[in-house]
């Protein structure tokens, strides 16, 4: 495939809905990953015209691109020229996600919104760490309800102490998040208008990724 690495990389980091075989949409990736499994023949452009669904193999992506004059976004490279796909279905894969969320440092960063639990402040992840409201020392368990994110001065001043103790109150008392399908989408209420049909079958509406925050 032509690259499309002298892109702007929004425009390939862009989002693409990803469905399985039986069109049951699994999975979200960018737009380079999108196309790069169209051109191996993984999987295929969805398009819906008219309230019916096309799919389009690469070759026929490209053709269609060069036939349409409808002002979609377009990506460039220096022979070829293809519109960005919103929506991809893979050829054999017929799994869904397992409705369950695997407590790690990374997840629980993500539950807390990258949020120190005891300051607010939204940080990067590299200046974030977890922090044991009860100590572990007291019997505090690593678990989703006794472990929340902190930044590391608010960290240290806590140190082996219950939030009570350090008069350092909670912004939210932790608790196991609700398994969501589309983790990149739990605090969104609007999304691309051709991937809602997909979605909605998957119990995702405005209010239900509302109610995930």
């Amino acid at each position: 495939m032509q690259t499309l690495a002298h892109q702007p990389r929004p425009a390939l980091n862009a989002p693409v809905l990803v469905l399985n075989r039986l069109w049951q949409a699994i999975h979200i990736c960018s737009v380079a990953r999108a196309l790069g499994l169209v051109y191996r023949g993984r999987a295929r452009v969805v398009r819906e015209a008219r309230g019916e669904y096309e799919v389009f193999s690469f070759e026929e992506w490209c053709a269609d691109t060069a036939e349409g004059g409808d002002g979609e976004p377009r990506l460039h490279s220096v022979s070829l020229c293809v519109r960005r796909p919103q929506v991809i279905l893979l050829g054999s894969y017929d799994r869904l996600p397992r409705p369950e969320i695997r407590f790690s440092r990374h997840q629980v960063f993500v539950r807390d919104r990258f949020t120190c639990q005891y300051c607010r402040q939204r940080l990067d992840h590299a200046l974030l760490n977890l922090d044991h409201v009860v100590p572990r020392h007291r019997g505090g368990e690593t678990s989703w309800t006794n472990v929340v994110t902190s930044c590391h001065p608010c960290n240290r001043r806590k140190a082996n102490r219950t939030p009570e103790e350090a008069g350092m109150p909670l912004l939210r008392a932790p608790r196991k998040p609700r398994w969501h399908p589309f983790p990149e989408l739990r605090h969104q209420a609007s999304v691309e208008p051709s991937w809602r049909h997909f979605l909605e079958s998957t119990g995702w509406t405005p209010d239900a990724a509302a109610a995930c925050g």
